[in-house]
């Protein structure tokens, strides 16, 4: 009979995700693995097979749980221009223990590339979620008269989708945060005025 697995896998895959994501794959050993997550060589390869299946399992739960908080944050109240803000700032100063290890996809990104297909099929999907999701905020405020009515949205998500990657890039490096908070500012004004309100005059019935 098999023994039974003395392990919470979903919280190794957690774990596991937190490592890949401080040091990357490639510095990523089976050793710092085991030491990490308090397993055997064998029980990582019994369990997941290989370095690389782990790695990809954790940047799908990355991907879940930072597509859910991202969500949250893009589907709040308020003017869009402050929801976009905040959210955007929200990237580089979360305070949630990873200060300065920008962003899981990002860094995976940067260090795979188009290398391997598993990984960028990923990390695609992940970028699509992004844009979709500011794409989303960008049009209830075209809608809602809070940005110009002829505004490019397409473009305009390119614009702060390359902004994004830049944050995330940044704040890794040390960046100052005032100076990203500046750039996050000089986005959000690109996005054009706001439309002036025509207000009928007052009636004097004097």
């Amino acid at each position: 009979m098999p023994r039974p697995r003395e392990f919470d896998e979903h919280e190794v895959v957690a774990q596991a995700a937190g490592l890949f994501w401080r040091l990357g794959y490639h510095a990523t050993s089976v050793r710092d693995l085991g030491d990490e997550l308090k397993l055997t060589p064998s029980s990582l390869y019994r369990t997941f097979r290989d370095k690389h299946t782990l790695f990809l399992r954790a940047l799908d739960h990355y991907r879940a749980t930072d597509s859910a908080e991202a969500e949250a944050r893009l589907n709040g109240t308020g003017p869009c221009r402050d929801v976009l803000r905040a959210w955007l700032l929200w990237l580089v100063t979360a305070d949630d223990g990873h200060a300065g290890h920008g962003c899981f996809v990002v860094n995976t990104t940067t260090e795979l590339g188009t290398t391997d297909p598993q990984v960028r099929q990923r990390t695609e999907a992940a970028f699509e979620v992004t844009r979709n999701a500011i794409a989303a905020v960008l049009r209830r405020g075209c809608r809602d008269g809070e940005l110009p009515a002829d505004l490019d949205v397409e473009s305009a998500v390119e614009l702060l989708f390359t902004t994004v990657l830049g944050l995330r890039v940044r704040e890794r490096a040390g960046h100052d945060p005032a100076a990203l908070a500046d750039a996050i500012d000089f986005a959000i004004r690109a996005l054009g005025p706001a439309p002036h309100r025509n207000i009928p005059p007052e009636h004097d019935d004097a």
